[in-house]
């Protein structure tokens, strides 16, 4: 995966700023339908169209559509449902800026799902969850992902986008290597003649999985910070598909665009659902959760089928363009590019996620970040995650090398190797 420091995204100022230069653009109509066939009853579906940044505000309103895909029971899921919304707003202080709380928004997804994962495993209950959690606000998409759900994008023109990162360890080398330098084992189930089956897994524990909420009985390589990845679309639109690993073991991403093309969402959903279950079976929950994003005049009663670039090509990587000052950003990143990139970070690492050297921390104002007393960090804690390991006492050393005798600065520590607060 290309770093985030290698890219050259469109900065949200710009495309923030075109909009007050520009005509005025109306807010998008937001249509959406789920649909769902259940063998184990372990997927559930989160859907609000009415959240507001502001309370009692119209004009702040903005849509969330997630989906948790159980293990090991549904009582992850249930309780990642009822509380990571919550945890997530709770992160963003309340008196932000509509463009500051979408740039606050991603560290905010990441902080509110490493509570919502430590609070869960105070229950000492020990099933996990995979989460696929996607807020649009206007045309703004930010999206957090940990596990085997996907989340995906096909703009106006028929181009298709992952917005989404795919956490089984047969999928990503990063994170197996991630799992093995930390001391963990990477495996396939071995019977007894010696042979082996199955999928990759993380032992202790045997996941398939490298991150999820909860899993509280299986190792600490397990960690639920989560992939997140904002855009921006254009005017024109697009159709969101958000699917259990239900849909995507059945269907590459063309042909559950292809199956449901010129059916408006619900019957969208339906319809994939369907196909899915007509490929493979119903060999696991499969959910689908389709959102069509369109100009207000074009509310229909079904999609035109898009223009496609090319049978069988998926497009995972987005336009970037290099910049030199906001006036050439503007003048480079004009509205043929349907589909903007404004932020991508995939690492498991908390410190990377949470430190000061966040691509906004000027519309934060440089402010230390919290979380409801959970999550405390500052630049002086980036230092110490280069420290190898040696125990909460060690730890506590480094601390006081790093912040003198002052120990009024919260105590971070491992929480599954990243950094992470006790508190």
């Amino acid at each position: 995966m290309m770093s985030r420091k290698s890219k050259c995204s469109v900065p949200l100022a710009v495309l923030l700023r075109r909009e007050l230069t520009n005509e005025k653009i109306e807010n998008p109509d937001i249509l959406h339908g789920q649909a769902c066939k259940s063998r184990k009853g372990e997927d559930f579906a989160l859907v609000k169209t009415d959240c507001q940044r502001v309370p009692g505000d119209g004009v702040t309103t903005f849509s969330v559509f997630a989906l948790f895909d159980g293990h090991n029971g549904s009582a992850a899921a249930i309780y990642s449902k009822e509380n990571l919304l919550n945890n997530v707003l709770g992160a963003i202080p309340s008196d932000f800026s509509r463009d500051e709380w979408l740039a606050a928004l991603p560290r905010a997804l990441v902080a509110g799902f490493v509570k919502t994962d430590q609070d869960f495993k105070e229950k000492a209950q020990s099933s996990g969850t995979t989460v696929t959690f996607v807020i649009i606000d206007e045309w703004v998409v930010t999206v957090a992902s940990v596990g085997d759900s996907r989340c995906i994008l096909e703009s106006a023109e028929g181009a298709i986008y992952s917005l989404s990162a795919d956490h089984r360890l047969g999928a990503s080398e990063q994170e197996v290597d991630r799992i093995t330098s930390c001391g963990g084992e990477v495996g396939r189930l071995v019977i007894v003649s010696g042979e082996e089956i199955g999928p990759l897994r993380c032992w202790p524990g045997g996941l398939c999985l490298s991150r999820s909420i909860g899993d509280k009985d299986v190792g600490e390589f397990i960690v639920p910070i989560p992939h997140v990845k904002q855009v921006k679309l254009s005017t024109a639109g697009g159709r969101i598909i958000i699917s259990s690993d239900g849909v995507w073991d059945a269907l590459t991403a063309e042909e559950a665009l292809s199956c449901c093309c010129g059916l408006p969402a619900d019957v969208a959903a339906a319809q994939i659902v369907k196909e899915a279950v007509q490929t493979r079976g119903l060999r696991d929950d499969t959910t689908c959760i389709v959102i069509d994003i369109l100009p207000p005049e074009k509310i229909v009663s079904s999609i035109q089928p898009p223009k496609k670039q090319g049978k069988g090509v998926f497009k995972s990587m987005f336009r970037r363009r290099s910049f030199d000052s906001s006036t050439q950003s503007d003048r480079e990143f004009s509205e043929s590019d349907l589909v903007e990139e404004i932020f991508e970070e995939g690492s498991a690492v908390l410190a990377e996620r949470l430190g000061t050297g966040y691509p906004f921390c000027s519309l934060f104002k440089m402010f230390t970040y919290c979380v409801h007393g959970m999550v405390h960090f500052s630049a002086q804690a980036a230092m110490l995650r280069k420290k190898p390991w040696k125990g909460k006492d060690h730890y506590e050393m480094l601390h006081r090398e790093s912040m003198g005798s002052d120990l009024s600065f919260p105590l971070v520590v491992p929480l599954r190797m990243p950094l992470v607060s006790l508190n």
